[in-house]
């Protein structure tokens, strides 16, 4: 599961480095580290014109922008709609 948001195409300027493009789909393009391969942006010029969806994660504050909306939960695993529910641990549970 990855927490995406949305900006202005035109809004993004990436500081330093060069991603590596992956072709997922006709028009969905993929953006990722060249070096250590985590994903940072979706584009796809038909489903979302002038958009750049960001991965959350990869922000300095991921914090400061709150879920707001589910999208393709129509492909959603079924356990997803409860995964809400389920234990949580810090770091890894306990063995045993």
């Amino acid at each position: 599961m990855v927490g995406w948001a949305a900006f202005p195409a035109g809004a993004l300027a990436l500081l330093q480095g060069k991603p590596k493009v992956y072709e997922s789909s006709q028009h969905g393009r993929r953006h990722f580290c060249a070096d250590c391969g985590t994903g940072l942006f979706y584009y796809n010029a038909v489903n979302l014109p002038g958009i750049a969806d960001v991965q959350i994660a990869t922000l300095d504050d991921p914090d400061a922008l709150a879920p707001m909306i589910q999208v393709q939960a129509t492909e959603r695993i079924g356990w997803m709609e409860r995964a809400h529910e389920l234990p949580v641990f810090p770091r890894y549970p306990p063995r045993g």
